[in-house]
């Protein structure tokens, strides 16, 4: 099968064998990839990954293997969307490590993370995932919705760690694809939501989905610009700069959720949250059926956010578009 990987940090194409499956394993052919600021970090050596890239898809099933015929025909054929992290439970580890013991898949010791961590990703044409990490989509989903299913999820993961009823309005720092996500979900639940960007074509997308919107520069200026506080501020910027301003903007007692991953340090004071009291909340992976709930009942539409689709083939030039300014998301089609 067509496939790409890193190397040198680029991507480079390569024909390889279509995934070996273990029992209730399935294999995936890809109909939709999304590119993530992730993978984009993983060119510049996030993970020190080296393999298929690619965590975000939609994608049809068309192998199964070690399942009753009852099971085999619940999926053959079938759309699905796939949870990235890979646990103890579907490599047949025994015993289990302490965080799936404790139902914390997600943090599992020993786990794989498809196109992040020792697991080929969706650039390509096909991937293997564990059935329990599968989704059945929804007919009512077309492919350029379900393919936001994962950073959607991610998104709803913030409402699972706080609780949101005690807020009136939030502060979302960022305006690309995540910020954009997480700032919709917010949105679902709260009155208020302020969308802090660079760009404005982005922060007209946030306008017309019924979010308020202002401008940063993206430097150390913001700090001085910035007076407003708030008792929830989510960083997504993506950016290291990023933190020092989430602190800022974040309200005595108030609660800051991080949701950038970039391969680097970020220099920051920690003061701020001491003198201030903040909670500081990380927060990753989230919930799919929450976010396929949100797609299928159409309080979130994310294809406004699709800025181009491009051939699978074209995966090196798409990620390349992917890291351009104003630029938001980019699929690769199979």
């Amino acid at each position: 099968m067509l496939a790409f990987a890193v190397h040198n940090q680029k991507l480079v194409v390569k024909q390889t064998p279509l995934p070996k499956l273990r029992n209730r394993w399935a294999l995936v052919r890809v109909r939709l990839a999304g590119i993530c600021n992730t993978d984009v970090e993983i060119l510049r050596g996030y993970h020190d990954f080296r393999g298929t890239p690619g965590h975000e898809f939609v994608g049809g099933v068309v192998e199964v293997r070690g399942v009753s015929p009852r099971v085999r025909d619940r999926w053959l054929g079938r759309r699905v969307v796939g949870e990235i992290n890979v646990a103890c439970s579907a490599y047949g580890y025994r015993p289990l490590c302490p965080f799936c013991r404790r139902g914390l898949k997600t943090h599992c010791e020993r786990r794989t993370v498809l196109g992040i961590i020792a697991h080929d990703g969706a650039f390509a044409e096909c991937l293997a995932l564990p059935l329990e990490n599968l989704h059945l989509v929804p007919d009512s989903i077309p492919d350029e919705q379900a393919v936001f299913v994962e950073p959607l999820a991610a998104a709803c993961e913030i409402l699972d760690q706080i609780d949101i009823k005690k807020f009136r309005s939030a502060a979302v720092l960022g305006d690309g694809k995540l910020g954009q996500l997480v700032a919709r979900v917010l949105r679902t639940q709260l009155p208020n939501v302020v969308i802090y960007g660079k760009y404005e074509k982005k922060l007209a997308l946030a306008r017309r989905a019924g979010m308020k919107t202002k401008r940063v520069l993206g430097s150390a200026k913001d700090m001085k610009r910035i007076g407003e506080t708030y008792g929830l501020v989510v960083e997504a910027t993506g950016s290291p700069s990023g933190l020092a301003l989430a602190q800022h903007m974040t309200e005595p007692r108030g609660t800051l959720v991080l949701k950038s991953t970039f391969h680097g340090a970020a220099p920051v004071e920690t003061w701020p949250i001491v003198v201030k009291e903040i909670t500081v909340i990380g927060s990753r992976c989230g919930p799919f059926a929450k976010a396929i709930a949100l797609l299928r009942s159409g309080k979130i539409d994310p294809k406004p956010l699709v800025t181009r689709i491009f051939s699978l083939a074209e995966a090196g030039k798409a990620i390349q578009v992917a890291q351009q300014s104003g630029v938001m998301k980019v699929l690769l089609k199979a």
